[in-house]
């Protein structure tokens, strides 16, 4: 069972964890804090987040289940929804890379570990193109027919892949030679990922509901 479903899971999770890895709200506000406060309260925020994301990747897989009890038709929709989206984040990521200059500013943040926490959480249940994000994802690995063991794996490896991104941004721009690399590196960071965004996006397309 699980051999059938190992491919999508393997490309969804490689989305998810370049999604998770490309510059956002979510990256911005542990790159901030690490810089400005420190690990401790940079890796608080970051278990606010993956605890975020475990919340939402369970919340996409109810979402789909009963979307396509409801109607037939949705996991199509969300499909070509979701290869949509995929394809912006290729153009955003694209479009960075060629733009000379550094990395977009980011937002120092301040406060005790559990505010943080709390902070992080916020952060990820409340962005609505994350939720767009997850769902589209969900409907890579799972296409809507995928049984609840298959589908607790998904969220395992969503909860890994969030984990270790923040926790390695939380430790790595606490130092910095790492942000100076990062800075170096990032045209052609953004290159590598908006072309795997185009090949999920492509991928997500062609798939059979």
């Amino acid at each position: 069972m699980l051999a059938d479903y190992l491919p999508s899971l393997l490309l969804a999770w490689g989305v998810h964890a370049l999604a998770l890895a490309s510059p956002g709200a979510n990256v911005l506000a542990v790159i901030g804090t690490a810089m400005g406060t420190g690990r401790r309260q940079a890796l608080a925020m970051s278990a606010g987040i993956v605890t975020g994301s475990i919340l939402m990747a369970s919340g996409a897989i109810a979402g789909l289940g009963a979307l396509i009890q409801t109607w037939a038709h949705a996991v199509t929709l969300i499909k070509f929804l979701g290869a949509g989206y995929l394809a912006w984040l290729g153009y955003k990521s694209l479009r960075s890379a060629t733009t000379p200059g550094a990395a977009p500013p980011v937002t120092m943040l301040s406060g005790s570990p559990a505010g943080l926490y709390r902070r992080g959480l916020l952060l990820q249940v409340s962005n609505p193109k994350a939720i767009l994000a997850y769902l589209s994802i969900v409907t890579l690995a799972l296409g809507g027919t995928a049984p609840w063991p298959v589908a607790a794996l998904f969220v395992l490896g969503a909860a890994l892949n969030s984990a270790l991104i923040h926790a390695f941004y939380a430790l790595t721009f606490s130092t910095r030679p790492m942000v100076a690399l990062y800075l170096r590196a990032r045209r052609a960071i953004d290159g590598a990922l908006g072309a795997f965004f185009c090949f999920a996006a492509l991928r997500l397309a062609l798939a059979r509901p």
